[in-house]
């Protein structure tokens, strides 16, 4: 079971009112809890086990408000587009240091383009952009941790 399929499963629970979900394959066997908008993960082979316990992410996203990771609400346009993290992670902005950033704001992007990297369980993953715009936002400071589905950027559309 690969690290896609288990945040499926974390979605599919977050999305649902079950309240646990065991799945085992092979010598792994994964239990995923949901208890009042906590969900603990809980990964575990013969001879090791991680543990891991996270809440959803506390910003909330509507047509008009974002609050950003500093608390401070910011006015959004209603025709503006999120680029949310894919995954649970460290969010960097550059490829490594001395890197420029891979977008800035007034940036022009398309799909399939870079648009930063998070790093999950020591694997470096390219989060690409899937529409065409304008970058207007970055919601998140580089080398800080980010939540499954938290807003990283804001794209104006073309």
């Amino acid at each position: 079971m690969d690290l896609k399929q288990i945040q499926e499963l974390i979605k599919m629970v977050n999305k649902s009112n079950i309240g646990e979900l065991t799945v085992e394959q092979k010598d792994i066997k994964i239990t995923i809890k949901q208890k009042e908008e906590k969900i603990t993960q809980v990964i575990s082979a013969p001879t090791q086990s991680v543990q891991s316990s996270f809440q959803p992410a506390p910003q909330q996203i509507t047509a008009t408000t974002v609050v950003t990771t500093d608390d401070k609400p910011v006015a959004v346009a209603s025709n503006l587009i999120t680029i949310k993290s894919p995954m649970i992670g460290t969010f960097y902005k550059k490829q490594g240091p001395g890197k420029p950033d891979f977008v800035s704001i007034g940036d022009d992007v398309s799909p399939g383009k870079v648009v930063c990297i998070i790093e999950a369980m020591k694997l470096f993953n390219e989060i690409e952009c899937e529409v065409k715009g304008k970058i207007i936002k970055v919601l998140v400071e580089d080398a800080t941790p980010v939540e499954y589905d938290q807003p990283l950027f804001l794209v104006e559309p073309n």
